[in-house]
């Protein structure tokens, strides 16, 4: 193996390869610089790499240019980089793995960077697989590999960052999960030097078993959010404000106060995603994943109902202008990727209402015949109701007196229950949350 440098922390220095300067790719090439490694990051797209090597980052997330430009003196980006594969100690998968037609996983882009890198590997090399892929495809990989000859180990470590603060969860993750072959003793050790400046419990299982740690964490975490929406429709049937049940079963140690904020459900990349390809392995196991399945159906529901919910509100949504802030699925990115926020857009226009929409970082998709403005006050404008659909500070901190000058309607429509609900009643406008009685 080759000798290692030391940096001025102490540690040992390693030169890392990463595949993928997507969202995942790019935030673990940032940290990994940090950490005092040598980086090089390679991704197919011509357009993004020319933008990163000159300083421009494609996606938002909170922290990641800054630490790109405070440490890239040790971060390098390719289009081809199969001139630093060779060098590499440790090499990372971070390629995305979207959903098929029937929600299953697609690992195409995950076997293309296997195959390209395949002829360049030799056996002091550790392939840790970082994007989230089924379960048996880290095993499929090594094998893979023996048959070619490769005596090169593989390791499964998923990421569990939350997008709008994925730089301080991969600094201060609650956990490192390493997945390693029961025959291998050396890769343990290689991911300890690897994130050696990082303070985490370890969960060392195998393969297989980090794959599922990933996927039942955000199923998990989609069933509480899940859960407490269910709850707000039953909160509403019986007049009960559901933030205050949230926060009743919240303290209970045994369940935890987060991801109980009732709203228009859960999106991104990642859970829908990840929900619906468990839902698909529990399938082909001939295993009925009733608790998957009635996350993903309320989840997939509850927009509707609280479409229904407006246009009770208003009596009718025909010819309303209706301003929803909010576009991004969740507040801090400007990811829109299965958004409930585009959705209830799509949904609204559809049914009549004149929609316009903002929000401080996310773009409408292309192709919608929607408005977006480029402030909250012309979104305001003359408008019949607002909709709160992302919980940006920005929106939880506006004038509710400006507000109900600037509209022509008294509607507030809090999506995520969000707002300041007696500010907004006190303000003379009519305050519409999520299963608040």
């Amino acid at each position: 193996m080759k000798k290692k440098r030391t940096t001025n922390k102490g540690s040992e220095h390693m030169n890392v390869l990463i595949i993928g300067a997507g969202y995942v790719g790019l935030t673990t090439a940032a940290v990994i610089a940090k950490l005092g490694h040598t980086v090089h990051c390679v991704d197919e797209n011509e357009q993004k790499i020319a933008a990163l090597t000159r300083g421009d980052v494609p996606i938002y997330e909170p922290g990641l240019a800054e630490l790109l430009t405070d440490h890239k003196s040790r971060l390098f980006f390719h289009r081809d980089g199969q001139k630093h594969i060779h060098e590499a100690d440790v090499i990372f998968i971070c390629v995305g793995t979207p959903p098929d037609n029937n929600g299953k996983s697609d690992v195409s882009y995950v076997n293309r960077a296997v195959a390209a890198l395949l002829p360049h590997l030799h056996d002091q090399q550790t392939l840790v697989i970082k994007s989230t892929v089924p379960i048996g495809t880290n095993e499929r990989i090594y094998e893979r590999l023996t048959k070619e000859g490769k005596n090169v180990r593989v390791v499964s470590n998923p990421e569990f960052l939350r997008e709008g603060s994925a730089i301080f969860d991969s600094l201060y993750p609650d956990r490192i999960v390493v997945g390693l072959r029961d025959d291998d003793d050396r890769s343990l050790s290689v991911m300890q030097t690897l994130y050696a400046r990082i303070h985490a419990p370890y969960v060392v299982t195998s393969l297989s078993g980090a794959e599922m740690i990933k996927y039942a964490a955000n199923a998990f975490l989609a069933m509480k959010i899940s859960f407490i929406n269910e709850m707000a429709r039953l909160c509403e049937a019986y007049d009960v404000d559901v933030a205050h049940v949230a926060k009743g079963i919240g303290l209970d140690g045994r369940i935890g106060p987060h991801f109980l904020q009732a709203g228009i459900g859960y999106g991104g990349s990642c859970f829908p995603k990840d929900v619906a390809a468990l839902q698909q392995m529990a399938y082909e196991k001939a295993v009925r994943p009733y608790m998957i399945e009635a996350t993903k159906t309320i989840n997939d529901t509850q927009f509707y109902w609280y479409v229904q919910k407006i246009k009770r509100t208003l009596g009718t949504l025909s010819d309303k202008r209706i301003a929803v802030l909010g576009i991004a699925f969740k507040p801090n990115t400007d990811d829109i990727r299965e958004s409930p926020a585009v959705s209830l857009i799509k949904a609204l226009h559809n049914l009549g209402a004149h929609v316009v929409a903002h929000d401080p970082k996310a773009v409408l998709p292309n192709g919608m015949d929607i408005k977006q403005t480029k402030t909250i006050d012309e979104a305001l404008q003359q408008a019949d109701a607002v909709i709160v659909a992302t919980d940006w500070d920005a929106y939880k901190q506006l004038n509710w007196e400006q507000v109900r000058q600037t509209m022509s309607g008294n509607v507030v429509v809090d999506g995520r229950n969000s707002l300041p609900r007696n500010d907004i009643i006190q303000a003379g406008l009519t305050y519409v949350g999520v299963g608040r009685g």
